[in-house]
């Protein structure tokens, strides 16, 4: 087993994370650093931690007792711009998910677990630029594919994401609310048998009976209802403002949301460290932590390793270890 870790954009938390969780002896078994050596040596020395890095060659090359960091050589330390909005910084992060989403389709690596890209930043270079999972699935040639995000209280997954209000209602088709409860069912039985899993509605009181929109009645439901023809554990449409209470209290393993902040919205009240991204669908197995670059504490050492280690946790699970 090999995980990699991408070390995120250099001007937020991601170096101190990677550093202050390995000090801490929070991440278990074989994994590597895929960034740039000279920043994580640099943050290691302004925080004060006591890091022995070991710059690889080759990911054949890891070495024991040492934080092994396969260097892209992309920046050093005159480069970085702490806390602030920039191009290198952007262009570089992106550089480390790209390599590592290569090696993880070479089978050279099991699995990837990402640190916080600042869209703004990385958009100075790539314009088309929204986000780490849509990055990962163009590189692997694949369309079908979602954002889960994981805690131990709460498991939701995603119709949409990263698109507007009026694009969100449009992508609630049939078909595709089909394709993320059976993406939600195959990367829950990884780890919990016969998963139960809900799908939320769209409208108000799941669109009651169609006095408040047709989406449940025309999309939403002849989803559910051919899942559940393929043995698939699920219940819905269920009303969104009781399936989360449901899923709380442990009568469902997940929810299917509608779109981005329907499901964002509970976990970041739930976890707001302890949330982890997860992307289905593909090729590669990728986690996530979820929260960014977070510039106003970046290179303070008082980022919290929660999520990144949960992340880390979810990926082993994810390729059955």
């Amino acid at each position: 087993m090999l995980i990699a870790i991408t070390m995120g954009d250099a001007s937020g938390i991601g170096p101190e994370l990677i550093l202050k969780a390995w000090l801490d002896q929070e991440l278990t078994g074989d994994f590597l650093v895929i960034g740039d050596y000279e920043v994580l040596k640099y943050c290691a020395e302004l925080l004060k931690y006591d890091v022995t890095l070991h710059k690889l060659s080759s990911v054949d090359d890891l070495k024991a007792h040492c934080l092994n960091v396969l260097d892209l050589h992309l920046l050093n330390r005159d480069d970085l711009l702490i806390g602030q909005i920039s191009r290198a910084s952007g262009a570089a992060a992106r550089k480390y998910v790209e390599c590592a989403t290569h090696l993880a389709l070479e089978k050279k690596i099991d699995a990837i677990v990402t640190l916080p890209m600042n869209k703004e930043s990385t958009r100075l270079s790539d314009p088309n630029f929204s986000g780490h999972t849509e990055l990962i699935a163009q590189i692997c040639g694949q369309t079908n594919f979602t954002m889960m995000l994981a805690s131990s209280q709460l498991i939701v997954s995603h119709v949409s994401t990263h698109v507007s209000m009026a694009e969100a209602i449009q992508l609630i088709t049939a078909e595709r609310v089909y394709n993320v409860i059976k993406l939600t069912h195959d990367a829950l039985r990884r780890f919990i048998p016969n998963p139960r899993i809900a799908v939320a509605g769209l409208n108000p009181h799941a669109g009651e009976n169609g006095a408040f929109g047709r989406e449940e009645i025309n999309e939403i439901q002849p989803a559910v209802v051919r899942a559940q023809q393929e043995q698939i554990n699920v219940d819905g449409p269920i009303a969104p403002d009781t399936v989360f209470y449901k899923a709380v209290k442990k009568q469902y393993d997940a929810v299917v949301c509608m779109y981005h902040d329907q499901g964002h919205i509970p976990m970041k009240v739930l976890d707001f460290e302890g949330g982890v991204n997860i992307t289905l669908g593909l090729k590669v197995v990728r986690t996530s932590v979820d929260h960014g670059t977070a510039f106003d504490i970046a290179y303070k050492g008082i980022a919290s390793t929660q999520s990144l280690v949960a992340a880390y946790h979810y990926a082993m699970k994810m390729i059955g270890v």
